[in-house]
């Protein structure tokens, strides 16, 4: 095979196999390969290019369960980012103790595993998987780690083990020359494939040259290049696999800017997850509770602002909350996410005036059903919108300002306080809500507190800027700290 060693990077994008040779032939990076589930699929492309010797120790698949614990010891899920790490382990100090000796003072040593699931004969179960590098960045220095999880969307088997093929190259190969630049790293992720085939929802640098990283920046990298649709971290800032955190669980989640987070958030929260709790389908669970972003809320001020994007992230999880970033804007597009990892219920809590937004049919104008189809994905499965009332005075502001619903005329008049069940929608829309609220699709939060009613964030922001200190009454008390500490979302002091 003719491959360029030295092709122009400005002009096209290095493939797999050019990869794949170009590490072949640097005589200081040696290691091992362990792949279990779809072949030996990214050694073999270090094998077809040729000069394999110069850059592989050994390969090993060990398939059978039996095997696979005796050597890296029990799991309870076999495709898991815990049995990465052991394999990681075991084969990273089998190396050194067999090499680091004879030729550790000029060798780059590293082990690169991964554990699939890929298509097979039965079953239609997901197919994903864990893929990681353990590598020095010089000889005879400390290793680092950086670890992906994919979802493969092939329809065949020879084609998701192709594709794995690719991104574990791509993997290796970022790891040991674009691990310094961020943006590259994660663009050449998926060098000679298509989001089509596969996606990376999940990222994970570790180790001592890796401490400057971010890793919920270097997520939402993949979110901004669209290897994936949505990402999530804890609120002590680990990046979670959304397989393994919401696998058969009732989930909670309100959509926000929380640009800051206040009181009126989580007062939105609290009664939505009481009431969460009581349904039968969820009683005696604990339900995975989320503040979600939309990648289009983070853009709408232009460029994606990396600071204000952690000040929300941070004071969220200054109040012990997971946070999942999304490229979803339609509801009926997230409760479809939530869909592929669990069939359990699903409550998304939210403000009356994104409820008038649901139902805008412009929104839906790229269905083929319109509004109906939307509502049907919607609220196909155990999904139900929880929704925390407004004063009559914003809810006529709003309508009024956006059409989007209707004010009773005559004699009819709104209460005080407008709530799920006083809600007007458009005349056409009057059956189709009457129907989702009479069956419980769509319900009132009943706990909550009036005070809260008049908080608006912008209006909370504006006071942060200004100077003016009594934003602090609006926001909660951890994360107003916060925002002083670190001089978030342009605080100043004093008026």
């Amino acid at each position: 095979m003719n491959i360029p060693l030295e092709p122009n990077l400005e002009e096209e994008k290095l493939t797999a196999e050019r990869k794949a040779l170009l590490i072949n032939l640097d005589k200081k990076i040696f290691g091992t390969f362990a792949e279990i589930g779809a072949g030996q699929e990214v050694a073999r492309n270090f094998f077809k290019v040729g000069g394999a010797a110069g850059t592989v120790a050994k390969t090993m698949s060990a398939y059978d369960m039996t095997f696979s614990d005796s050597i890296y010891g029990k799991v309870g899920r076999y495709v898991s980012k815990e049995r990465l790490n052991s394999m990681l382990q075991h084969e990273y100090v089998l190396l050194l103790e067999r090499l680091s000796n004879k030729r550790g003072t000029d060798t780059q040593f590293f082990v690169f595993a991964n554990t699939v699931a890929a298509k097979g004969f039965k079953g239609n179960s997901e197919c994903h998987g864990w893929l990681g590098i353990r590598f020095q960045p010089e000889p005879l220095k400390p290793a680092n780690d950086i670890i992906i999880h994919v979802r493969m969307t092939d329809k065949e088997n020879l084609l998701q083990q192709q594709a794995l093929g690719a991104i574990g190259v791509n993997l290796i190969y970022g790891a040991f020359f674009d691990r310094n630049d961020p943006e590259k790293f994660v663009q050449g992720l998926l060098d000679g494939l298509t989001t089509n085939r596969i996606e990376v929802d999940m990222i994970e640098f570790s180790g001592p040259d890796m401490k400057g990283i971010d890793n919920r920046l270097m997520s939402l990298k993949l979110l901004q290049k669209n290897l994936t649709n949505a990402i999530m971290f804890a609120a002590d800032g680990r990046i979670l696999q959304p397989s393994e955190i919401l696998y058969k669980k009732p989930v909670l989640i309100e959509r926000g800017s929380f640009r800051p987070v206040t009181h009126i958030n989580l007062d939105m929260m609290k009664g939505a997850k009481e009431q969460f709790s009581k349904e039968e389908s969820v009683q005696g669970q604990e339900p995975i509770v989320l503040f979600e972003i939309t990648l289009n809320n983070l853009l709408a001020a232009g460029a994606l602002d990396d600071q204000d994007f952690l000040a929300r992230a941070d004071t969220l999880s200054a109040l012990g909350y997971n946070v999942l970033i999304s490229n979803y804007p339609e509801y009926h597009r997230l409760s479809a996410y939530f869909r592929r990892y669990t069939k359990e219920m699903v409550g998304m809590v939210m403000g009356i005036n994104t409820l008038l937004q649901i139902f805008n049919e412009k929104h839906y104008e790229n269905l083929e059903g319109g509004i109906l189809e939307a509502m049907g994905r919607l609220f196909a499965q155990k999904v139900k919108l929880y929704i925390y009332p407004m004063t009559k005075e914003s809810y006529e502001k709003y309508v009024a300002a956006t059409h989007l619903g209707s004010l009773p005329g005559g004699r009819v008049e709104l209460p005080e306080l407008v709530t799920a069940k006083d809600v007007k929608v458009l005349p056409n829309l009057k059956d189709l809500y009457s129907y989702l609220l009479n069956n419980h699709a769509i319900e009132a939060i009943n706990e909550f507190t009036e005070d809260h009613l008049t908080i608006f964030s912008r209006e909370v922001l504006s006071k942060i800027q200004s100077g003016d200190q009594s934003w602090t009454e609006a926001v909660p008390a951890p994360a107003a700290a916060i925002i002083k500490d670190r001089g978030m979302f342009s605080y100043k002091k004093n008026k």
